[in-house]
């Protein structure tokens, strides 16, 4: 199986921590913004989960020939 790559505009983020809620294998909180505890991971639907539920749409997940899985427009 793939990986997904995942990635976190710390510009956008505001620190909400929903992502850590939802996927806490897969974010964590690094001062004011969420930060991926790595950036290649397994397919998972908690870190599409987290993606979505972003307020700030910050966290962008792609597949391994790099189409965006989350968040979707």
């Amino acid at each position: 199986m793939s990986e997904w790559t995942i990635e976190v505009d710390r510009g956008s983020c505001l620190g909400t921590g929903m992502c850590t809620s939802i996927a806490p294998d897969h974010f964590r909180l690094d001062g004011n913004t969420a930060t991926p505890v790595n950036g290649s991971v397994d397919p998972d639907d908690a870190v599409i989960d987290a993606a979505e539920s972003c307020p700030m749409e910050a966290i962008l997940v792609r597949s391994a020939d790099g189409s965006v899985l989350a968040p979707q427009s």
